[in-house]
């Protein structure tokens, strides 16, 4: 049985590409960290203060396509309102757009849950 192709869910539309679990599971680990980053970064040090600044997510899988997913928690106010950028490219095609990340979080499930 091939295995099920990963599909992210865009603002507008959908792209899909062959994934491993093995993938799957470190991209998910890299979206829980920035899940407590963004959390961290809502969560103000002091009334009125200014919370420390948290380190991007910089999550890059080498496959058929190169897979880049990018997210600055920093400019983000809660993970719900959160967008990540998207980079699929090959030798042919380069496509950047953006995906909110709690759909990119369900995706990622979605996968996991057939493989």
């Amino acid at each position: 049985m091939p295995t099920p192709q990963f599909t992210i869910n865009l603002v507008e539309g959908s792209v899909s590409l062959n994934f491993s679990r093995e993938a799957a599971l470190a991209l998910q680990a890299e979206i829980a960290q920035l899940t407590q980053a963004l959390k961290a970064s809502a969560v103000k040090a002091t009334p009125g203060g200014k919370a420390a600044p948290q380190k991007p997510m910089e999550y890059r899988h080498t496959g058929d396509v190169f897979l880049e997913i990018f997210c600055n928690p920093n400019i983000w106010a809660s993970p719900y309102a959160a967008k990540v950028l998207v980079t699929l490219r090959d030798e042919r095609i380069r496509l950047t757009t953006e995906a909110e990340l709690s759909r990119l979080i369900e995706d990622i499930q979605t996968y996991l849950d057939q493989v």
